[in-house]
């Protein structure tokens, strides 16, 4: 298994983190991440970006750090 497609895959999402402010522009960005990590780890790629986007849409509700909108 290769991890650098995985640290870069993590990485990018995490840079984009923070200018993500609605559900649907935090499901993109998990739907992506999601993809990247399940093609470097060489798994089904579209569950990836599945499990992504629904992470990406409910991480606020569930008061992750860092993933609260700022009005």
């Amino acid at each position: 298994m290769q991890f650098k497609p995985l640290l870069l895959g993590s990485a990018a999402a995490l840079s984009l983190a923070g200018c993500m402010e609605t559900d649907g522009e935090r499901a993109l960005g998990g739907a992506a991440a999601g993809a990247l990590i399940a093609d470097a780890t060489d798994t089904n790629v579209v569950a990836g970006a599945a499990i992504g986007a629904l992470a990406g849409t409910y991480c606020d509700d569930l008061n992750v750090p860092g993933c609260r909108p700022r009005y």
